[in-house]
């Protein structure tokens, strides 16, 4: 199979379903900045994510298909496919709850950066955001899903605290920012 179809040539794409539709369509901006958002946490594996956060980056890449894949099938669509559901934010939760219990309460905000991995996993949360404001925009133009923008909000969440834990476990201290310092 060739990786060129040419049936993009045009300036359209198709949807699982079929639907043609512009590139420039709410919906396929929403699932690129999905997509987006799996690449940098894929760079913050290949960058030395510590190995204990190897196997949720993981989870997230193979959620976050999922999701594109919600995104790019309309639910009029009867298509068989696998939609971001209550049972994959509280998943986020459980995570998100496990990796507090190992981190200091935050009195003030932090910059981001430390490792290598790190600095990607707080580049993947602010891509995260704007992969849920894209789809709160696509949603008052067509109808999504609408966990997955709670999907997306707890995974900001999540990739913060991810964050957090890669440079506490590498032995790198947070800088925090100090209002007037």
């Amino acid at each position: 199979m060739k990786i060129y179809t040419k049936t993009g040539d045009t300036g359209e794409t198709s949807l699982f379903g079929g639907e043609r539709v512009p590139k420039s369509n709410s919906r396929i901006e929403a699932y690129g900045t999905v997509d987006e958002l799996n690449s940098h946490i894929g760079m913050s594996m290949s960058q030395g994510a510590h190995s204990n956060l190897q196997p949720v980056l993981e989870e997230l890449q193979d959620e976050l298909f999922v999701l594109g894949a919600d995104l790019a099938t309309p639910p009029s669509r009867k298509a068989k496919i696998e939609r971001i559901a209550t049972s994959h934010i509280e998943n986020l939760e459980r995570h998100i709850d496990a990796c507090d219990q190992e981190l200091e309460p935050l009195k003030f905000f932090i910059h981001p950066g430390g490792t290598p991995a790190a600095a990607s996993l707080h580049i993947a949360r602010t891509v995260c955001r704007r992969a849920e404001r894209t789809c709160i925009i696509a949603r008052t133009q067509e109808s999504i899903n609408s966990e997955v923008i709670v999907y997306l909000n707890r995974l900001s969440d999540l990739l913060f605290v991810l964050a957090r834990l890669e440079n506490k476990l590498a032995g790198i201290k947070e800088h925090e920012w100090k209002v007037g310092s």
